[in-house]
């Protein structure tokens, strides 16, 4: 068991929630504010997506970065930042345009997947370990094009939080930290219930961390009404936790959740079996991060 668990929570993520809950985060300053919310509840990272302000939809505009940024850096919150990497990737099969995709298809190269780590350099950023079957759709990162973001990451000072929604992605990342393209001690999150990946089950996340290198720095969360039986469970593994209003919207049946209420429950739940929340600056310790100046 972890007796001093990080917490992480995933504000906004990039899924089709706006419209099924009142108030999913969309604009910078929203975005913002319910990262220090769910800071000043007990998170001590906050991965960030940002969204188009008019749509609501998911978007990679380093526009939309910089002032996200800005605004959680200007407030002088001591919290770990950690910038999503994984939009670009998105291929919707269409018989009609099988080689370019459907509508939602925003596929993009590394340096472009990238550039807005390289710009606002974040003590975090992630880095989705493999293609997979998402959804209706496919997220797609080659060994190539992951080796060269990982390049860029690493010659940027970030760390990569390495997303493994399967076991072939832990290998896979495996083969980047053997060819010196992440530095120890590596970090992993390993996602559960996304559809087509890793179930959430105690015997699926206990296998990928079975899988992980020596050494290494894990968090696991499972999405939907699983989020909370996931942070027990990660604890319980030895892991650190995520929740959030990127993967789940709900705090109990049909109550809309917060970021600030979901990180507050699951650190009702953690401190209810005996471990304590890591400070920013523990956390800072046990990951090996550089804090920004």
């Amino acid at each position: 068991m972890n007796a001093n668990v990080i917490i992480s929570c995933a504000v906004t993520g990039a899924g089709d929630t706006v419209g099924k809950h009142p108030a999913i985060p969309v604009t910078p300053r929203q975005i913002a504010d319910s990262a220090l919310e769910a800071h000043a509840a007990g998170a001590a990272i906050v991965h960030l997506h940002v969204r188009d302000p008019r749509s609501g939809k998911a978007a990679r505009d380093p526009e939309l970065y910089r002032e996200t940024v800005g605004l959680i850096r200007s407030s002088g919150a001591d919290v770990v930042i950690n910038l999503t990497a994984g939009m670009g990737g998105d291929f919707f099969f269409d018989s009609a345009h099988p080689a370019s995709g459907g509508p939602g298809t925003d596929m993009a190269s590394a340096a472009e997947r990238v550039a807005h780590v390289e710009e606002l350099r974040p003590e975090v950023c992630t880095l989705d370990c493999g293609s997979l079957n998402f959804g209706n759709g496919a997220f797609l990162a080659t060994a190539d094009l992951l080796r060269e973001m990982a390049r860029r990451i690493q010659a940027a000072g970030v760390k990569p939080e390495i997303e493994c929604f399967e076991l072939g992605h832990v290998w896979l990342a495996k083969q980047l930290i053997a060819e010196s393209l992440i530095e120890p001690p590596p970090l992993f999150q390993l996602c559960l219930g996304i559809p087509w990946g890793a179930e959430a089950t105690t015997e699926a996340m206990l296998a990928m961390r079975g899988h992980l290198p020596e050494g290494a720095n894990w968090a696991g969360f499972a999405i939907g009404r699983m989020q909370m039986p996931f942070v027990a469970q990660a604890v319980l593994l030895g892991g650190h936790v995520r929740v959030g209003l990127e993967d789940n919207i709900w705090l109990d049946r049909g109550v809309p959740a917060t970021n600030g209420a979901l990180v507050k429950r699951a650190r009702e739940i953690v401190e209810r079996m005996g471990a304590s929340i890591a400070t920013p600056a523990e956390a800072r310790a046990k990951l090996g991060l550089k804090k920004q100046k």
